[in-house]
């Protein structure tokens, strides 16, 4: 059942503390590495989010055994019994990625290494996200490799890989990360020359299993190793998830909260900056080291915002935050605009044009461009109905706009935002947030 969230304008401050879910991008990174790693993973606090799930049940159905320990509707501990490098088996159906664009992005690279050929289909949301950025620098690694027009379902048969000297034109983590796992495979050493900083998780976790790998001043360089050690590995908190409850209490008045053990790395902290430079008051305590990977407890006190002009590689370290920043935006005085966003266009929707008409709905001032857009505030926020069109990140954007909107605000097919934060409007609600689920 499609259910809906009520959001009523929000009369007392946001306050507490609460721990967000595991980050969405090193929980896939782990299932996929510790599948393929020789001996037994530990993954702690594993996110259970619908586009994770479904590169679990992946690996499951291609024979690898991971027991689940179902802490709670939000942290699960997982035990992974890698199968070593090329110890996939073939599961006789198409390999279901759901919405999962990370998912059916990095596992071709994997999926090349195999031993049999292999289908990887998906939603159809997923079928209209190009995959032309991967197959394209797969095939000149001599990938076999085959899309439909460009998209999902991709055919990927056993390839004889080479080495490459891969010099991207885009700023993309995953464009970057289908290469070096496929690059795992390689005869020879595979080489990155980057378009921009992108998320380097997968360079931290395959370094923690042995990799030769170095990364820096925008270069790969990763010998193939003969095998991949197992993890022991606790998911920091999402920053990306962080950002909602974040945002939240710069907007609504005298609010103060904290977020326990948010992951800090450097090519992921985009939000952080983008709303320091607004004049919001946010301060970073504890900071400590888990899995290689950097995390702190975050306090967000409510301040005046002001505007801002968010582009080049802030956007590259805040490119799925940038909805929720424009919810901020709403409410700083003046132009804010985001420029060098056109990656935002094929995410799960265009998330520039939906998202503009949905805060339209709401009263925002928000005008496009091909690149981003611009929010004209402070906006008086008025009760609507919205849809998140299946996109959690616009549905939890759109949560959070409703908590300044003069009347309720109803967000139709919400469902979505389980896809990486599950138990958002209970997270929320811990904070005191006027908002429910309704059928």
């Amino acid at each position: 059942m499609t259910r809906k969230i009520l959001i009523r304008p929000q009369k007392t401050p946001l306050r507490g503390t609460i721990t967000v879910p595991g980050d969405k991008s090193i929980s896939h990174r782990a299932i996929m590495l510790a599948s393929i790693a020789e001996g037994t993973s530990i993954i702690r606090d594993w996110l259970p989010a619908g586009d994770t799930i479904a590169t679990l049940e992946g690996f499951q159905a291609m024979g690898v055994p991971i027991a689940v320990d179902k802490k709670s509707h939000q942290a699960w501990d997982l035990t992974i019994e890698g199968q070593g490098l090329r110890g996939l088996k073939s599961p006789g159906k198409p390999i279901n990625c759901k919405n999962a664009g990370t998912f059916i992005r990095l596992v071709a690279g994997i999926m090349a290494g195999q031993t049999f050929t292999s289908i990887l289909d998906g939603s159809d949301q997923l079928r209209k996200r190009p995959m032309a950025r991967i197959t394209d620098p797969l095939s000149d690694m001599g990938v076999n490799i085959e899309s439909t027009d460009g998209k999902a379902p991709l055919t990927v048969s056993p390839s004889t890989i080479q080495s490459i000297h891969y010099e991207m034109t885009v700023a993309s983590a995953q464009v970057k990360s289908a290469v070096l796992l496929a690059g795992l495979f390689a005869k020879g050493e595979t080489t990155i020359i980057e378009a921009g900083p992108s998320r380097d998780h997968t360079e931290r976790m395959l370094s923690a299993m042995g990799v030769d790998i170095q990364w820096g001043d925008g270069t790969v360089q990763m010998a193939p190793p003969i095998s991949l050690k197992p993890l022991d590995l606790t998911v920091p908190s999402d920053p990306s998830s962080a950002a909602f409850p974040i945002v939240a209490a710069t907007i609504v008045p005298h609010s103060e909260i904290t977020l326990n053990g948010v992951g800090m790395n450097e090519t992921r902290t985009g939000i952080l900056s983008m709303l320091e430079s607004m004049g919001a008051q946010i301060s970073v305590a504890n900071k400590r080291e888990a899995g290689r990977e950097w995390v702190a407890d975050v306090t967000v006190k409510f301040d005046e915002l002001h505007t801002t002009a968010v582009s080049g590689g802030t956007v590259v370290r805040g490119i799925d935050e940038l909805p929720i920043w424009s919810v901020a935006a709403t409410q700083a005085a003046g132009d804010s605009t985001v420029s060098d966003a056109q990656e935002l266009r094929v995410k799960e929707v265009d998330r520039i044009s939906i998202l503009a008409g949905e805060l339209r709905k709401l009263g925002v001032q928000i005008s496009e461009k091909p690149d981003g857009f611009t929010v004209s505030g402070p906006s008086r926020l008025y009760s609507a109905e919205v849809d998140s069109h299946d996109d959690h990140r616009l549905g939890m954007s759109l949560a959070v706009a409703g908590l300044v909107t003069h009347g309720m605000t109803l967000i139709h097919d919400a469902n979505c935002v389980e896809d990486s934060f599950p138990g958002f409007v209970e997270s929320m609600q811990a904070l005191g947030a006027e908002m429910e689920w309704v059928e």
